[in-house]
């Protein structure tokens, strides 16, 4: 593994133990074992390095998600709901610093445009098939599709939040699907 590599993996790990704001030029190095000049000459900077590392931290966040959503078809939409929300809720508490990172990479995106758009390519790409593990066929409902994939992706990401500040009152899935059920007209 080269500099390059080394300098990303410790950027990740420091991401991970002490936070994208908490993270020093000194802590990548000692974490990747190479040379402050290495971040110069593979990076430019520190921020540019902790960019890729946080743009590497996303793809495992996305990789994590698409591998915890293994949703039973035979299930109507509302209980797969439910279950696509305590995978999520199961991951976040194997993968406690990976999630963490991601709530973290979302509020670096105002000051980092190339994170922004990636991420927001990466949720475009994510709401057809969110909405299809829900009953929701992309091609012939592709406006439908959308706005479930995008209902999905909100969930996920307030549900998160709700797991890292306080989990013992964090909703079920088995609640969220009852809180949308009684959201609707009687007999929908």
């Amino acid at each position: 593994m080269g500099h390059r590599d080394q300098l990303l993996a410790g950027a990740r790990q420091c991401l991970y133990e002490r936070g994208y704001a908490r993270t020093t030029a000194r802590d990548i190095v000692a974490a990747s074992g190479t040379n402050l000049a290495s971040i110069g000459y593979h990076f430019g900077s520190k921020d540019a390095l902790l960019t890729a590392a946080m743009i590497e931290a996303m793809n495992e966040w996305g990789d994590t998600l698409g591998r915890t959503m293994e949703v039973d078809q035979s299930l109507p939409p509302l209980e797969r709901l439910g279950s696509v929300c305590d995978q999520v809720a199961a991951s976040i508490q194997e993968n406690r610093a990976l999630w963490s990172a991601s709530v973290e990479v979302f509020t670096q995106t105002d000051h980092q445009p190339e994170l922004r758009e990636r991420i927001a390519s990466a949720f475009e790409a994510g709401r057809p098939a969110f909405a299809a593990m829900l009953g929701v066929d992309p091609e012939s409902s592709p406006g439908t599709a959308r706005a479930v994939g995008s209902l999905v992706l909100m969930l996920i990401s307030g549900l998160t939040v709700q797991w890292l500040l306080d989990p013992e009152h964090a909703p079920s899935g088995a609640e969220l699907a009852t809180a949308v059920r009684a959201l609707l007209p009687a007999g929908g």
